[in-house]
């Protein structure tokens, strides 16, 4: 395959850059690939886009991502209209009592809730908005929360969606031993995931104050404005049904399904919504909670409610099949080989696979790509293997929670109803100083 050397950063960079100017996120996506088409061969672009996206659209795990997604809209939408939400957020209304207490128990929930960071970001978001609300929270505050134990979180549980395709992965790869046995040894090596969970409560207590952009959210929240302009067209739409009384199970028998068959059907988050909703069908039915239209048409509109996330996610694999084209992975990793001693080994690797993972927006392809690469070069040094591999997993967790266009930030700016963008840079200055800890943390560590 051929490689562009360091003009394969470019579409990444116009990515980046036209992100922040205009506050758009497929809009720069797409730009950034067009360029990078450009770059490949200008006579080419219409083919080669299309035949990319057409790759992208029949890829598998593209699919799945649209069918978790798109449900997890129509159950999400079903526990509003039916009132199990609303019901759920007066239980803890009455229960809790302060702003802190509010961000705390947002933050204990994602802690357990790990069996998938789709199942955190979109449960958790919806649930607690009406808490965070009455608390003057900032929508952008409850979406860095959530987005901070949604896969930081997942990575350090053995029996999570990231857990189990990271083994995989190890085993794919020939390491020594059992994959799953060497991602247990590698998970207290898993420093941005730990200090990125343990960053929240900080923040929440205010031990670590309002930074930037977070500060302004908060201040404008503090004046009775929770929500951002334009915040609700990101939230799903859809109005309580006063018909009924609403009653706390209407949500927690779904959400207790979701959670049991996810993990029943072998962590499988999309057969464990299709339970999920059928559970919560026969709920409305008993009850006659809804009409059959109603029903529908509710179900339907949460579906929808996902096209934009959605959007952004399929953006954003189409930039990565152009980086891929490009030889972005290869050239950074061969640039910065030199460096790579015992020693210096697993910081170097966090390093590079985090900035590629926030580049590209690929969390777990990327390394199926950077793993044949990295662990025979760690065997060859004689690098401690449990030390690489965590500081490999923690590089794809800091992806996942810094990229504006991945999908754990976009779906907690979506539950949370925020704009991806807003989300993303109120929350880096968080992720970046629990990157640079991570990054001493692997420093000392190679070195002792």
């Amino acid at each position: 395959m051929e490689t562009y050397g360091f003009w394969a950063v470019i579409p990444t960079a116009v990515v980046l850059i036209m992100a922040i100017i205009t506050r758009r996120t497929i809009e720069s996506l797409l730009a950034g690939s067009l360029v990078g088409l450009l770059m490949v061969d200008p006579g080419q672009v219409i083919t080669q886009g299309s035949d990319i996206l057409l790759e992208v659209l029949g890829n598998d795990t593209v699919t799945w991502i649209i069918l978790v997604c798109g449900l997890f809209g129509s159950l999400i939408a079903l526990l509003v209209r039916t009132g199990g939400v609303l019901s759920f957020g007066d239980v803890m209304t009455r229960r809790l009592t302060s702003r802190r207490q509010g961000l705390l128990t947002t933050w204990v929930l994602g802690l357990l809730i790990f069996v998938d960071d789709y199942l955190n970001a979109l449960t958790i978001s919806a649930s607690m908005k009406k808490i965070t609300d009455r608390y003057g929270v900032s929508r952008e505050k409850l979406a860095y929360i959530v987005d901070s134990t949604a896969a930081p979180v997942c990575i350090l549980v053995p029996f999570s969606t990231w857990a189990v395709f990271f083994a995989g992965l190890l085993e794919d790869n020939d390491v020594t031993g059992n994959g799953m046995s060497l991602y247990i040894e590698s998970i207290p090596y898993m420093a941005y995931a730990w200090v990125a969970a343990a960053i929240v409560p900080l923040v929440a207590l205010g031990f670590i104050p309002d930074i930037g952009p977070m500060r302004h959210a908060e201040a404008r929240a503090a004046g009775g404005q929770p929500i951002p302009d334009g915040g609700e067209e990101n939230a799903l739409k859809i109005e309580g049904n006063g018909d009924h009384r609403p009653h706390l199970i209407n949500f927690l028998l779904p959400i207790a399904t979701l959670i049991f068959a996810t993990w029943y059907f072998d962590i499988d988050i999309l057969r464990g919504v299709i339970v999920a909703l059928a559970v919560t069908l026969v709920l409305i039915g008993v009850q006659r909670l809804l009409t059959f239209d109603e029903t529908f048409d509710t179900a339907l509109e949460g579906f929808k409610a996902m096209i934009m996330p959605l959007g952004t996610l399929v953006a954003g694999f189409t930039l990565k099949e152009v980086n891929d084209l490009l030889g972005l992975t290869e050239v950074v990793i061969h640039t910065v080989q030199p460096l790579m001693t015992p020693h210096l080994l697993p910081a170097v690797v966090f390093v590079t696979m985090a900035f590629l993972a926030f580049a590209t927006g690929s969390f777990w392809g990327l390394f199926a790509v950077a793993m044949p690469i990295v662990l025979p070069l760690a065997q060859s040094v004689d690098a401690n293997m449990p030390l690489v591999v965590g500081a490999l997993i923690s590089a794809s967790a800091f992806g996942s929670h810094a990229c504006f266009y991945g999908d754990s930030t976009v779906l907690s700016a979506q539950g949370s109803g925020c704009s991806p963008m807003a989300h993303a840079l109120t929350q880096l200055p968080y992720v970046l100083i629990a990157a640079a800890l991570a990054t001493l943390i692997f420093l000392i560590i190679g070195f002792m």
